[in-house]
């Protein structure tokens, strides 16, 4: 969490200013009492005590010579000790229009105006106050120690009931199971921390060393990791491996980054002198996972991995990434022996550069549930229309959300209707989920609704597909609370907890229906098994989106309730009768 604190001039250039910090206490531009203190001028004042003060002559002997020679010499009195006799003898020095105000200057007084970001979100918050004014967590909260179990309202104070508690149960579970015969492994290097942003500007870049931070204080207060998972070790990608990916252009672009300080890709693309080598550790640890699982050597894996990849494409870096660790990952696996690869990316950003890499790849199918707007949210790619190329059309399903605030039903609802029905086709050998956490409630970027039960319920619908054979990459998301504590529910998932409750009937809005069956109509044309099922799904909410229209429509003609039971319920009620009355009759038109 960042802080400074800006000096402001109350006065600049003879003008009163007014700061934010004044406007949020009510403060007018000049003060609180409306005056300024002059310090040089022979006139009216006030002290510092608040009394007022004027100014008399005193019209005694100084040294004994008053031949005129020496100005007069006036001394501070009360103002209630001065007389009008007083003003009218002495009146030379009480007239203001000889006074010369030409060379008066302002005392300039400058008032501390706080900024600080928040810890959890990034967000500015300006005052003295402790609360963050977006998301709600306390300035000084303990999530980078404990994750999402520290207490998002209070500071951090050491050693809480919570994580007293949290060691109670760990015992019990490393009791019960330790890291060595664990099906799940956690690929992590602390050498990834140190990717950063060199250059700071108006407030920390979303893509920090902090998410990484919260989810291991989260894996650990859990007893997660360390614990419960395996910890894999880290290694570098080798330039072969990424040629495999990227151009020769581009790994010698990420690598020159090495030698400069602070260097930029696009604008909020950033890098400094441990990016490189961050970058390839991640791309490293995404590979060996991916064949450490398909191999059988564990079962499936989380790769807590940053920068994240999955929108760096085969020539270019770009939306905090520069690797792409889904595609290393993929390929990985297929040069383990997989045939046939299945990602799903549920970053609330399009994956353009995992797409571009394989639209002409038959072998990796691509499935990408994101938030598109027609086009107008980053990266402005993935519409429905975008299925692959060159004879590989159909290994590309995009989920286009047509606005934010998106959650669980529709996500689950998609799952169920589009995700699964065409992975059980398609028949993958093994599966990799690029997890962003930014479609996450509370997220800053996304803006979306998705809860840690809801990746969780993903999660495990794809964990029964693969027999829980899977890898999990870490890609977006920029909430540290949400991202913490949905890499938690996946990772549980991971290791056999279930998702922790049934599902019910899933309704999902409107919008996301529209977009669901506009992506089933162009699928089907490439994968059969949804025919049916758009047909049913058609009929079903066809029905539902008329009943919706009827009940809006009725509930238009509906009088407010306060005119219902007011002075006018009688009349209401007459009326109504005379309604139903009218209802009633036979109809004089011919059908």
């Amino acid at each position: 969490m960042g802080s400074e604190t800006i000096k402001t001039g109350r006065l600049a250039n003879g003008e009163a200013q007014k700061s934010v910090h004044k406007e949020r206490h009510g403060l007018s531009s000049n003060g609180m009492n409306g005056k300024h203190e002059n310090l040089g001028s022979n006139r009216a004042g006030t002290s510092s005590s608040g009394e007022d003060y004027d100014l008399t002559m005193n019209t005694g002997d100084v040294d004994g010579n008053l031949d005129g020679d020496i100005e007069p010499v006036f001394v501070c009195a009360r103002q209630g000790d001065l007389t009008f006799q007083d003003i009218h003898d002495n009146g030379d020095y009480f007239d203001e229009d000889d006074e010369d105000d030409s060379d008066w200057e302002p005392v300039q007084k400058h008032v501390e105006l706080i900024k600080w970001f928040c810890v959890n979100c990034t967000m500015v918050n300006l005052g003295d106050g402790v609360i963050c004014d977006l998301c709600g967590e306390h300035k000084d909260s303990g999530i980078l120690r404990l994750g999402c179990f520290a207490s998002p309202l209070s500071q951090d104070a050491g050693c809480s009931e919570v994580e007293s508690e949290m060691k109670g149960k760990n015992k019990e579970m490393h009791s019960q199971l330790s890291a060595s015969n664990s099906s799940t492994a956690i690929g992590f290097d602390e050498r990834m921390l140190l990717h950063s942003e060199v250059q700071m500007k108006s407030h920390p870049h979303p893509e920090r060393s902090d998410r990484l931070r919260a989810i291991a204080a989260s894996l650990a207060t859990a007893g997660l990791f360390p614990g419960r998972c395996y910890p894999i070790s880290a290694r570098e990608i080798t330039r072969e491996e990424l040629q495999m990916v990227h151009s020769l252009e581009h790994i010698q672009d990420v690598e020159l980054t090495s030698h400069i300080l602070s260097s930029y890709f696009t604008p909020d693309t950033y890098a400094n002198e441990h990016s490189a080598c961050a970058a390839r550790l991640a791309a490293g640890l995404c590979a060996d996972l991916a064949s450490t699982i398909f191999s059988g050597r564990v079962k499936n894996g989380f790769a807590m991995v940053r920068p994240p990849g999955h929108h760096a494409g085969v020539r270019e870096a770009m939306g905090f990434c520069l690797h792409n660790n889904a595609a290393v990952a993929a390929l990985a696996a297929q040069a383990a022996g997989a045939k046939k690869v299945l990602i799903v990316d549920w970053d609330v950003h399009h994956g353009n550069g995992t797409q571009e890499i394989f639209d002409q790849n038959k072998s990796v199918l691509y499935i990408s549930l994101h938030r598109h707007e027609g086009g107008k949210f980053y990266p402005g790619t993935g519409s429905a229309n975008e299925v692959g190329r060159n004879g590989a059309e159909g290994s590309c399903v995009n989920i286009p959300w047509s606005r934010g605030g998106v959650g669980d039903n529709d996500y689950i609802f998609a799952f169920q209707n589009l995700v699964l029905p065409i992975a059980t086709e398609f028949a993958p050998d093994f599966i990799i989920i690029s997890a962003g956490f930014d479609a996450a409630r509370g997220d800053p970027l996304g803006c979306c609704d998705v809860t840690p039960a809801g990746y969780s319920q993903m999660t495990d619908m794809l964990y029964t597909l693969s027999g829980g054979k899977l890898l999990v990459i870490l890609e977006g998301g920029y909430n540290l609370r949400s991202i913490s504590s949905s890499a938690t529910s996946v990772i549980k998932v991971l290791l056999g907890e279930g998702p922790g409750s049934e599902l019910g009937n899933i309704a999902p809005s409107r919008a996301g229906l529209q977009t669901v069956l506009e992506v089933m109509k162009i699928q089907m044309n490439f994968w059969p098994s949804l025919g049916s099922s758009y047909a049913k799904l058609q009929s079903q909410w066809g029905a539902y989106c008329n009943t919706r229209k009827q009940i809006k429509k009725r509930q238009r003609t509906e009088p407010p309730i306060w005119w219902k039971w007011g002075r006018k319920r009688m009349l209401y009620h007459i009326l109504r009768r005379l309604h139903v009355k009218s209802k009633g009759k036979p109809s004089h038109h011919s059908s």
